[in-house]
């Protein structure tokens, strides 16, 4: 059996679907009866296959996201077809997506349809998507929070499978050698102690804007010497972040980095107080499971798939409520007992998972959509 997988859409490794596709890549192990290959842009041939035994092919359209869709709408169908998989991963069906299936289709939902299409302007994403999805062979989705979240749009829940994410334990876990004064990952040096929150300034559900109005009440209220690391790439909302960065009296203690390559996140994990992950519709929530493998406490919101994936070993908060959530960074500053017991319940929760457990489920949904 050949399963293609489509790479268009993963913005080349710089943001979620990204990284969920390069440790995807990274997990994939070849068989006599399984082949694994993918295709995409030529700026991508050694993105997910530095080092492995992975066939790329690469298709001749432009590096933009309307061409890429023209393509999937047009001319995806011949080239599957040709190239002559027996089924098909789409690893970004939220940006692009095939309408109808020649060969038989994987859509690998990562995010959460209603904050994909509700409110949007772009109606073509939401013709692509909704048609997309309803029409595609399997969904698998990467929690119980988003396959509950699509079949109230009505798609049918029984081609729906829940694969979780995993995670690189070879990248995340314990490190014991970490600097007592600065964090250094070139080109920054970064003070301790911190916060961390990892996500892209993409809208206003990422909670930005009430977490570094909660970092100001927390400082105004201790006077402790914290800092808030924001590491993620400028999105839409990249204005109304920097804004409220800009205006509140502790800006100085507020670092935003930018895109922060995946594989340092380890360290900055590592040499932090905690994760502070105030997102809401959150489908996935990888960070907190990075976070956890890394051996640092992880407070996050009560909402989306955020309980589900952490289980019993994280703090919640109502990421409206900013006192709430200042009281949460208090605790997680002032309170060494609590914290070290959050760490270790994280660090069990993170042992159930790995990228080998999410490609092996995968090929099975695989087999089960080509009849192998």
């Amino acid at each position: 059996m050949i399963i293609g997988i489509d790479t268009f859409g993963c913005d080349h490794a710089r943001s979620g679907l990204g990284t969920y596709m390069l440790s995807f890549s990274s997990a994939i192990t070849q068989t006599d009866d399984v082949r694994f290959e993918l295709f995409g842009s030529e700026l991508d041939r050694f993105t997910y296959t530095s080092g492995r035994d992975i066939e790329f092919t690469s298709v001749p359209v432009a590096d933009n996201l309307s061409s890429e869709r023209t393509w999937h709408f047009t001319s995806a169908n011949k080239f599957v077809h040709s190239r002559k998989y027996d089924v098909v991963l789409y690893s970004a069906p939220e940006k692009v997506l095939p309408i109808c299936f020649k060969v038989p289709g994987i859509a690998v939902v990562n995010s959460v349809l209603s904050s994909m299409v509700e409110g949007r302007k772009d109606w073509i994403q939401k013709i692509q998507i909704k048609r997309g999805l309803y029409k595609v062979q399997k969904i698998i989705a990467a929690s119980n929070f988003i396959k509950e979240d699509l079949v109230s749009h009505g798609i049918d829940g029984s081609k729906i499978e829940v694969v979780y994410n995993g995670i690189d334990h070879k990248l995340f876990f314990p490190q014991l050698q970490i600097d007592e004064e600065t964090v250094d990952i070139k080109p920054f040096a970064i003070r301790r102690p911190y916060f961390i929150y990892g996500s892209r300034l993409s809208g206003p559900e990422k909670k930005h804007v009430e977490l570094i109005k909660a970092f100001s009440a927390f400082k105004q209220k201790t006077g402790l010497p914290h800092r808030l690391v924001l590491c993620g790439s400028d999105g839409p909302y990249s204005a109304e972040v920097h804004k409220a960065t800009f205006d509140s009296p502790f800006a100085s203690d507020i670092f935003l980095t930018g895109y922060f390559p995946h594989e340092s996140f380890p360290q900055l994990y590592a040499g932090s107080q905690g994760l502070i992950f105030p997102a809401v519709n959150e489908g996935v929530g990888l960070p907190v499971l990075e976070a956890m493998a890394t051996g640092v406490p992880v407070a996050c919101a009560s909402s989306g798939a955020l309980p589900e994936i952490t289980g019993d070993a994280a703090m919640f908060f109502d990421p409206d409520n900013v006192q709430n959530l200042a009281l949460v960074l208090e605790k997680l500053a002032t309170e060494p007992l609590l914290c070290a017991g959050m760490i270790q319940k994280g660090l069990e929760r993170a042992k159930m998972f790995n990228w080998e457990t999410t490609v092996s489920q995968t090929v099975q949904v695989a087999k089960s959509v080509a009849g192998k």
